[in-house]
């Protein structure tokens, strides 16, 4: 069994983690994957009154009594505000949540160095995602536990540096002393092995936890997701400093047009509202919403179950290092 800084933090079996996913990450995929012995995902800009996101931390914890983490968007939403990002840290610390999955915004600037030692005295894991070394060291300078190292290839919002997986997570690796998660390009034992070769001590994932049987998204968009290949997503919104990862489809069509003709954040946020997306999953229409995937669908080839999905990355990420050793050894 594959045993690194990110097992022995949370004592978990296999690591793995989950990463956010609006609409989807939450209390029975979350508790599925924290079951199976890596780390669910609870996406707090879900639940918009602090109830009912406290709900759902204990929701998720009346599933599992394993440790899972919740995401936390600290940037500008048309829905959730600055209030929303304090009270979700808040409702975190007060729950003590094993983990943080922050992205956007580091804490400190976002909220104040404040509701970072809130959460460090409550034993809350902090972890930054990043998509640059400048990013990486000032989480670390400001106490954060661990970075996720996010590729150009991830879904959702890739950091605008545009750096590959393959070579940002050494780059951080060699530049800060605290544990490093890759995310990007992650959906097999094989890209795990990778990432481990290339000093991270977790992968995480979202685009391959969507085609697990425990994911309440419609059967069709599962089926569209191991029909697609890699080369069947594209970048949309660069030009209004928002830059998502998503499915190519009749709707990011529609936002690549607005762009093309100088369209601006007006003309685009019709087009990508999460209700929008909600319906998508809800439905099964696959062109009515940007569902944000990443490059990774090329690597889904069928639908499992969480367990068995986490299960055999571990075993082929195991066996992918014994043949690079014995490659070596040769």
């Amino acid at each position: 069994m594959i045993q690194t800084k990110i097992t022995e933090m949370f004592d978990i079996d296999y690591p793995i983690i989950c990463g956010a996913m609006m609409w989807i990450c939450k209390p029975t995929l979350c508790a599925a994957i924290s079951n199976a012995g890596g780390m669910g995902n609870i996406t707090a800009a879900i639940y918009k009154t602090e109830d009912e996101f406290r709900a759902a931390l204990k929701e998720t914890r009346t599933l599992t009594d394993k440790p899972f983490t919740v995401n936390i968007t600290l940037l500008p939403s048309i829905n959730i505000g600055p209030e929303h990002h304090k009270m979700y840290l808040r409702v975190c610390a007060e729950e003590r949540v094993p983990a943080l999955e922050i992205s956007g915004a580091p804490i400190d600037k976002a909220c104040g160095m404040e509701y970072i030692d809130m959460l460090k005295k409550a034993g809350v894991r902090l972890f930054h995602k990043v998509g640059s070394v400048r990013h990486a060291l000032h989480a670390e300078k400001a106490g954060y536990d661990g970075i996720y190292a996010a590729g150009i290839e991830e879904g959702g919002h890739p950091l605008s540096d545009d750096v590959t997986t393959m070579l940002l997570t050494p780059r951080i690796v060699e530049s800060v002393s605290i544990p490093v998660v890759t995310t990007g390009g992650i959906a097999n034992g094989k890209t795990m092995a990778a990432a481990l070769m290339l000093g991270a001590d977790a992968v995480m994932m979202a685009s391959r936890f969507m085609a697990t049987q425990e994911c309440e998204i419609h059967p069709k968009i599962k089926e569209e997701l191991v029909k697609r290949q890699e080369r069947d997503t594209t970048l949309i919104c660069k030009s209004v400093n928002l830059q998502g990862r998503a499915l190519i489809n009749q709707t990011t069509q529609s936002v690549l047009d607005v762009e093309r003709e100088g369209g601006g954040l007006e003309k685009i946020i019709p087009l990508i509202t999460g209700d929008k997306c909600l319906r998508a999953w809800d439905t099964g229409d696959v062109n009515i919403a940007p569902m944000m995937v990443g490059q990774s669908i090329g690597l889904i080839h069928e639908v499992l179950s969480c367990k068995e999905l986490i299960a055999t990355m571990a075993a082929e990420a195991e066996a992918q290092i014994g043949r690079v050793t014995e490659k070596i050894r040769a």
